[in-house]
């Protein structure tokens, strides 16, 4: 399996540097136009949500990404220095009693566009897949 990663300080400025990686990548690997931007929605509001829920928008930490090629699917796995999550019991942000809380809306667009999601490190550690 070939794998290549990135690591950037928490800051929202940094997010153009993962929209850039996964560019480079659609060239690289051939990237589907059908799964390319539900990958570049998901690991961006994925990195996002490192930055700023996980790292606290610390720019002392990082958050790492790593693109794994498989011979049908391709990884990402998303890491932050946080203090992780309870990823076990979120709100659903479309029942009606939570459509005007904010939270929670960012993992539920990442769980529709990915085709498998896991969580691991308690949160810390969110690993996407995406069949080609």
């Amino acid at each position: 399996m070939k794998s290549i990663k990135i690591s950037i300080p928490s800051l929202m400025d940094n997010i153009k540097i993962i929209e850039s990686f996964i560019d480079n990548a659609r060239e690289k690997y051939t990237i589907d136009e059908d799964i390319y931007g539900n990958i570049m929605i998901s690991v961006t509001e994925c990195v996002t949500n490192a930055i700023i829920h996980g790292n606290n928008m610390d720019s002392n930490k990082k958050v790492e990404l790593e693109l794994a090629l498989g011979d049908n699917e391709i990884m990402f796995t998303v890491t932050d220095q946080g203090n992780g999550f309870d990823h076990e019991n979120l709100i659903d942000p479309t029942s009606p009693e939570n459509l005007e809380k904010t939270g929670g809306r960012g993992i539920y667009i990442i769980k529709h566009l990915s085709d498998e999601v896991k969580f691991e490190d308690e949160g810390r550690k969110t690993i996407l897949t995406f069949y080609m």
